[in-house]
C-alpha cells in the first residue's frame, strides 16, 4: 500500500490515485492489497505500466471488462477509471509507474498522447513467453536501480526511462497489430479518430468535425467510441488538449496568452474556462499551485 496515495476530493468524485515520487517500480502487489480496490472504481492522475507474469485478474478500464493473463502488459493512462473484479492464482506482477505531477512538468507530452492513442480501448498486450521474459529482465535491472541509487540519481534518470518505456510499448503495440487478424471495424473507427485527434487535437475540438472527416455521422462515431473505449469523444480529446496545457503551463515560460493561441482558442478567456471546467482551477492557479 507504500507506492499508492489515494485522494478524495469530493463524495461525488471517483477516488484518484497517484504515485508521490516521479517514477516507481517494484512487484510488491498483492492479492489483499488488489483487493482494496473491489468494491468501487478509482480513477488513475499517475500512468502505470503493469507486467503479469503468473496469476489472473478480472477488471474494467474505463467501465470495459478486461481480462490480465500471465505475458500480458497493461497500459493505464492518466484519467483511466479502473476497477477490479477477481484476482485468482499466486500473483506476481510488476509495475512501473509516473506520478501526475513528473507527467506535466517533464515536456514529453507526445509519448503520453502516443500511448492514449494506440492504447485506446485495448490497454491489455499479450505478449509472447520470450517477450514477456525479456520485459521482466528489464524491470528487474530498473527495481535494482530504484533501490541502489539515491533519490537524485533516480529523479535525473527519469526522462530517459519514461521515454524508454513509451517507446518499447509502442513498438510492442505496432509490431502486435501487423501480426494480429483484421480488427472490427468499431475498433478501425476509434483508431482513425484517435490518430486524427493526435494530428488535430490543437486546431479543433469539434467532434462533427472529425465524424466529418472519418466519413461517417456525428451519432455514430459518439456511440461507437463510446463502446468501444469506454470514453465520450469530447473526453478524448479533452484529455490531449488538458494534457498539452498542463505541460506548457508547468514546462515552459510561454505566456497563458501564447498557451491559449497554440491550442487555437479564440481567445485567453475561452482557454481559462474551458481548462478551469476540466482541471477545476484557472491556468494561472494552475501554473502557480497546481
Amino acid at each position: 500500500m507504500k507506492y499508492f496515495q489515494t485522494k478524495r476530493d469530493m463524495e461525488k468524485e471517483l477516488p484518484k490515485i497517484d504515485l508521490p515520487e516521479p517514477w516507481l517500480i517494484g512487484t510488491d502487489i498483492s492479492k489483499e492489497l488488489l483487493s482494496l480496490y473491489t468494491n468501487y472504481p478509482v480513477r488513475l492522475k499517475c500512468e502505470i505500466f503493469v507486467l503479469c507474469m503468473d496469476g489472473e485478474v478480472d477488471a474494467s478500464v474505463n467501465l470495459n471488462r478486461i481480462e490480465v493473463r500471465p505475458n500480458d502488459i497493461i497500459t493505464l493512462t492518466p484519467g483511466s477509471i479502473f476497477q477490479i473484479y477477481r484476482v485468482d492464482g499466486n500473483l506476481k506482477i510488476y509495475f512501473l509507474g509516473f506520478s501526475s505531477k513528473y507527467i506535466e512538468e517533464s515536456n514529453q507530452t507526445r509519448a503520453m498522447l502516443d500511448s492514449i492513442y494506440l492504447t485506446l480501448g485495448h490497454p491489455v498486450l499479450s505478449l509472447k513467453p520470450e517477450g514477456a521474459s525479456v520485459m521482466q529482465d528489464y524491470l528487474k535491472l530498473l527495481i535494482r536501480m530504484y533501490e541502489t541509487f539515491p533519490e537524485k540519481m533516480r529523479t535525473e534518470m527519469a526522462p530517459n526511462l519514461y521515454a524508454d518505456i513509451h517507446k518499447g510499448v509502442s513498438i510492442l503495440y505496432k509490431n502486435k497489430n501487423t501480426d494480429k487478424s483484421p480488427v472490427s471495424k468499431s475498433e478501425q473507427i476509434c483508431r482513425n479518430f484517435g490518430q486524427l485527434v493526435m494530428q488535430h487535437y490543437n486546431q479543433t475540438r469539434n467532434v462533427a468535425w472529425y465524424a466529418e472527416k472519418l466519413g461517417i455521422t456525428h451519432a455514430h462515431l459518439c456511440t461507437t467510441v463510446k463502446q468501444v473505449t469506454g470514453k465520450t469523444c469530447v473526453d478524448i480529446i479533452s484529455s490531449m488538449v488538458i494534457m498539452d496545457a498542463k505541460s506548457q503551463l508547468k514546462s515552459t515560460n510561454l505566456s497563458i496568452q501564447d498557451i491559449s493561441d497554440s491550442l487555437n482558442f479564440a481567445n485567453m478567456s475561452f482557454f481559462g474556462k474551458y481548462f478551469k471546467r476540466n482541471v477545476g482551477m484557472s491556468p494561472l492557479e494552475y501554473r502557480n499551485n497546481g
